[in-house]
């Protein structure tokens, strides 16, 4: 009778500590500055989103040849307006809905603006008017 030995396959106990201590420092290095991402990202999709308000508020100025006021609000662009109502509002509107921003705020919105025609802001993270508003007068 044959006795076949196999060789054993698999990882060494070794092997596997030196994977997890690679992983760990690669972790260290790493969640650092992952962690600081969320801001960013919340930042950069804010502008997106005034970008996205912006261009559907020129598209309603093309069809109605002024901008909803500042009563009407962003609302103009998912419900037709009754007063002063638009000549030729498109049917199913500029919007399905209004984004929030990415701190559960309403975007604000002034017609005529401070800065211009019209002005989208939010006050970001700490929701008070400062310097550090993400407008459309002040994308980059």
């Amino acid at each position: 009778m044959k006795h076949s030995l196999r060789k054993a396959s698999g990882f060494t106990l070794i092997e596997v500590m030196v994977v997890v201590v690679i992983l760990g420092i690669l972790a260290a290095i790493l969640v650092p500055k992952v962690m600081d991402r969320p801001d960013q990202a919340r930042i950069i999709k804010a502008k997106q989103d005034i970008r996205s308000l912006e261009a559907a508020l020129n598209l309603y100025k093309l069809d109605n040849y002024i901008y909803p006021t500042t009563d009407q609000g962003l609302e103009a662009l998912v419900e037709k307006p009754a007063s002063p109502e638009p000549p030729n509002w498109k049917q199913g509107g500029y919007l399905d809905r209004l984004p929030l921003d990415p701190w559960q705020q309403p975007y604000l919105y002034l017609s005529p603006g401070q800065h211009g025609e019209i002005d989208i802001s939010s006050t970001g993270k700490d929701q008070q008017p400062s310097d550090d508003d993400i407008a459309n007068w002040n994308l980059q």
